[in-house]
């Protein structure tokens, strides 16, 4: 080993999903939205000024600022937004996770949180999940330096309802409590209204998932005004202009669209319920997804065998090495009727049961 590599920061890299090139795919392993953004988005993209390319983005993104916060009735100043919710989370390790004492997160988790904590030498101690995929809150009562947790959980789909989270943020309100709700649409209560009674809370979301804008790559944080103006410092220390200007108003035209979220989102659960009963039907266990997807295994089918018959296929899911706990596990995103339809049609096949009704 040469001298300077002695220096370096080695760190096991996160390992995002797969992206295929080839045509023709159902790509089912993302959690992506399957279908696209609002009409008011591609009106934007397609009357964008060139020109103003040439010029630095607004740094305090203030015009989505004030959107994400008109439709949460929140002040502009309780909002925080960065190039995708990784991104806000990252910023929000490096604000708020200084102290001796470990953070907490589950064992079975969003697989990025031990990666920063690696990065950025940030003790922490990873919470096991009960033996039904889910946090016990009484587990969160000990000494920590921050929590971190999504809600519905992923890649378990697990959702814990407002009154449990609560819990946990009442017995940790010296520390900040962070509720990472990139699937909280697909399902669930949002946090959001604890930040106005806990100051220590900051919930974080995407326009990836429910909003069909992971490519637009924006996230943001909603907390008290004092959390996101100590964000906002380390934003500025870091990188002052995170977003690109055609972002911030592609992100703007996709908020504003109320009706066509809720329409979309609402697709999305009337498949992820069809397909719930599909799976059932065909042998398939899962804790009740209240995201946009399904973590299963197979009563006697290995998931690596399903994952690898599923690729030859042409149908890309997301399969788990590790941990040991879910290796028997693939996640399923939730993709339109035909792609879900196809989806169960190959599966009666492998599996031969083909007195499924579709």
């Amino acid at each position: 080993m040469k001298n300077w590599e002695k220096n370096i920061r080695k760190v096991v890299p996160y390992t995002p999903g797969e992206q295929p090139k080839q045509a023709n795919i159902i790509k089912l392993n993302t959690n992506e939205n399957p279908y696209p953004p609002a009409k008011g988005v591609y009106e934007a993209w397609k009357n964008f000024d060139i020109d103003k390319l040439r010029l630095y983005p607004d740094p305090s993104i203030g015009k989505l600022r004030d959107e994400i916060a008109k439709f949460y009735n929140v002040s502009s100043e309780e909002v925080f937004v960065g190039v995708g919710s990784d991104d806000v989370i990252a910023m929000c390790f490096m604000t708020f996770f200084n102290d001796d004492k470990p953070i907490i997160f589950p064992d079975i988790t969003y697989s990025f949180y031990d990666v920063w904590a690696n990065m950025l030498k940030i003790k922490y101690k990873q919470i096991p999940l009960d033996d039904n995929f889910e946090i016990q809150t009484e587990d969160y009562n000990i000494e920590n330096g921050g929590i971190i947790f999504p809600n519905p959980n992923a890649p378990t789909g697990v959702l814990m309802p407002l009154e449990e989270v609560e819990k946990i943020i009442k017995n940790n309100q010296d520390v900040i409590v962070m509720i990472d709700e990139a699937y909280i649409d697909f399902g669930g209560e949002s946090a959001i209204e604890l930040t106005h009674k806990y100051d220590n809370v900051l919930v974080i979301q995407t326009f990836s998932k429910s909003r069909s804008m992971a490519g637009a790559r924006i996230g943001y944080a909603i907390g008290d005004k004092k959390l996101i103006k100590y964000l906002n410092d380390v934003k500025y220390s870091f990188n002052s202009y995170t977003l690109n200007t055609m972002a911030i108003e592609l992100g703007v035209k996709a908020i504003e669209d109320r009706e066509y979220f809720e329409e979309t989102r609402n697709k999305i659960i009337k498949t992820r319920e069809w397909t719930k009963e599909k799976l059932k039907e065909l042998g398939f266990i899962f804790k009740d997804s209240k995201s946009n997807f399904i973590f299963a295994r197979h009563e006697t089918k290995k998931a690596k065998e399903i994952f690898e018959a599923l690729k030859e296929e042409g149908i890309i899911v997301r399969y788990f090495s590790n941990p040991e706990r879910i290796n028997n596990y693939i996640r399923i995103t939730i993709g339109t009727d035909e792609e879900m339809k196809k989806l169960i049609k190959f599966l009666c096949k492998y599996l031969e049961k083909n007195q499924i009704v579709l």
